[in-house]
């Protein structure tokens, strides 16, 4: 009996509409379009707008455009998985709203939370339910509505981060193909650099801790860049060892875009040429658990049934991996 792995066959994604450019920030909040670019690489935005506009709203879509391409009914999904930060709610599930939305009656879903690291983690995870032959369908979501728990009087932080979300759908497979191998790492020591204080069980929401902005994104930038741009790159270069894979065996690095430092950190350590690594920073900002899968949809036309290829990233609290895959299919 040939092995079986669990192989993407079809990317989904949705970003809303709206942009904030950097000309936009300009007006907000003390800081200007060149540095912002010389500092993160970005230029743009999306933000979610709308009266009860969550993170479901994107993931539906994302999923809805999913099920369109491989042709299947949202019916046949077995799991979904959603990888988020900005759950529409503490609880149910946004995967279950998802679920709901889409007419997937018949999956079962639960969120990750592993920040930027999100997807990485469900996804992983997600594998072992196809690869032990427990379900055919698994749906993995990554997505965030950051502009939720953004402060737009921060400089530090309102800069980087974006509204988007995009999805994959993991099948078996036997030819070899799919994901080949995943180290996922974390510290929970880095809950004092990146973190949002309040609303959960420690800091419940109070008048004093809404009036103290304590539900924003709180963060201490130097010390966040000196771990992910270590970690991110360590993790990808181990991944590569393990598997003895040389810069030209890998086709495409497929970066966490939380910063454009990091990711040309990340490629050098891996001695890959530029021209191999995906980078939409400029055009979404960070999306958190979004960005990874927003890469491959992005990318989709240029993968090669085949292709090597490593994901890496680096989150809050702190979370950090990288997965090796082989690419499963040539888009139509």
């Amino acid at each position: 009996m040939k092995k079986i792995t669990a192989a993407i066959t079809a990317v989904g994604g949705f970003v809303p509409k709206d942009i904030l450019s950097n000309a936009d920030l300009e007006k907000m909040v003390d800081t200007n379009d060149e540095w912002i670019r010389t500092r993160t690489g970005i230029e743009e935005r999306r933000i979610l707008k709308g009266e009860g506009m969550g993170t479901s709203h994107m993931g539906a879509e994302a999923v809805k455009s999913l099920c369109e391409k491989r042709g299947i009914s949202p019916e046949e999904i077995d799991l979904i998985i959603c990888a988020t930060v900005t759950p529409d709610m503490m609880f149910p599930a946004t995967a279950n709203i998802i679920a709901d939305k889409i007419g997937a009656k018949n999956a079962f879903g639960y969120d990750i939370n592993a920040a930027c690291s999100g997807f990485l983690f469900a996804l992983a995870t997600g594998s072992k339910f196809i690869e032990t032959g427990s379900y055919k369908k698994v749906v993995i979501v990554g997505g965030d509505k950051m502009s939720s728990i953004v402060d737009y009087t921060d400089r530090e932080t309102c800069i980087i981060f974006g509204d988007g979300c995009s999805s994959v759908l993991l099948e078996p497979n036997e030819e070899g193909l799919g994901i080949q191998d995943s180290i996922l790492k974390s510290d929970g020591s880095g809950r004092h650099y990146l973190y949002q204080k309040a609303g959960g069980s420690a800091y419940p929401a109070t008048a004093e801790t809404v009036a103290n902005k304590d539900h924003f994104i709180t963060q201490e930038g130097k010390t966040v860049f000196k771990f992910a741009v270590t970690n991110m790159a360590d993790v990808s270069a181990e991944i590569m060892e393990r598997n003895n894979l040389s810069a030209d065996d890998v086709a495409w690095l497929v970066p966490h875009q939380a910063n454009l430092r990091i990711i040309d950190a990340t490629a050098r350590r891996m001695e890959l040429d530029p021209s191999k690594v995906m980078i939409n920073i400029q055009k979404y900002g960070n999306t958190t658990s979004g960005t990874i899968p927003l890469c491959l949809l992005e990318w989709e036309d240029q993968l090669k049934k085949g292709d090597n290829i490593i994901l890496s990233a680096f989150g809050g609290g702190f979370t950090w991996g990288s997965v090796y895959l082989k690419w499963a299919y040539d888009k139509k």
